[in-house]
């Protein structure tokens, strides 16, 4: 079971997220939190750390965050790696145009912090190249998994094509776009096993931030060791104009 709870109404220095369950492993309940620094109820948080009071000792441990800094907090708590025992999740919305987060995954067995995932290390492992073919094509390509996708722009306005295309369909210029990190990560139990695996959503945005074109799907499984891409696909946008 996990507890789930998110406090956006928390002022200057204190705890700014919490929720209860048993992280250690001795059926005893643990309360995890996370304290931060903030000027006013608005502004950002700063200086954000991962405490685990051991529901049977008291005891409290600190686990600082390599990234820090954000707006509200969100902690879930379930388990992501079998063994029957609450891992944590800890999600960091960074307030940037992107909507991208800071995400970390936790293991407290035995009362010894693991870290499981870094969102800015799945980042760097998972990269992409978006590249704007003729044919009002944009092609991405994931380099990891050595995988290409295509997307079609021809349902997008005369505006916005013809920047880029001329009236047969070629390019004008070079055009690159690129994929955010990630925007979104959610435990998903697939299996109805009490166990835990990962959505990751990344935006890939085409001439400018707000030019989304469509979202990069990742799930991540764990095995044994990592986290792994097990199945990715990318979605794109309809339309609602008449064909």
């Amino acid at each position: 079971m996990y507890r789930y709870h998110y406090n956006s109404n928390i002022r200057i220095t204190g705890v700014v997220a919490s929720a209860a369950g048993d992280v250690n492993g001795d059926n005893i309940p643990d309360i995890v939190y996370v304290t931060g620094y903030r000027e006013s109820d608005v502004s950002i948080i700063q200086n954000m750390t991962l405490g685990i009071r051991d529901g049977a000792t008291g005891v409290s441990v600190l686990i600082p965050l390599q990234e820090n800094t954000g707006y509200d907090p969100m902690l879930f708590l379930g388990d992501f790696t079998g063994d029957g025992i609450d891992d944590i999740l800890i999600t960091i919305p960074t307030g940037g145009s992107g909507g991208t987060t800071i995400n970390y995954i936790y293991s407290f067995v035995n009362n010894e912090p693991r870290l499981l995932f870094d969102s800015d290390a799945f980042s760097e492992a998972y990269t992409y190249e978006v590249t704007y073919k003729d044919d009002y094509k944009v092609e991405v390509w994931s380099r990891k998994n050595d995988t290409k996708y295509m997307i079609d722009l021809s349902l997008r306005g005369p505006d916005y094509l013809d920047e880029l295309y001329d009236a047969d369909g070629k390019l004008k210029t070079p055009v690159s776009g690129w994929v955010d990190p990630i925007s979104g990560l959610y435990p998903i139990d697939f299996g109805y096993d009490g166990m835990y695996d990962l959505i990751a959503y990344q935006q890939v945005a085409g001439t400018y931030h707000a030019d989304t074109i469509g979202t990069i799907q990742s799930r991540l499984k764990w095995n044994g060791y990592l986290f792994v891409v097990d199945n990715q696909d990318l979605a794109i946008y309809g339309t609602k104009d008449k064909f």
